[in-house]
């Protein structure tokens, strides 16, 4: 039976160990680029919304008019 070490995933093979340290750095990367982008800024989304009503309502009295 393989050596286990203890991480902070509870004890594992060494194997596993190394691979829950790629995925981490692999999640934590995919974190910043997102947050770098602008994928979690709340008012970027607020901006959207806006759009989304304003061009919906737009649409609803285009349609009352025809």
């Amino acid at each position: 039976m393989p050596r286990m070490i203890h991480s902070k995933y509870g004890y594992e093979p060494p194997e596993w160990v190394q691979a829950d340290a790629r995925l981490d750095r692999w999640y934590k990367d995919k974190k910043r680029r997102a947050k770098q982008h602008g994928a979690f800024s709340l008012d970027k989304n607020k901006e959207v919304r806006h759009e989304q009503i304003r061009n919906s309502s737009a649409k609803t009295q285009f349609n009352r008019q025809t």
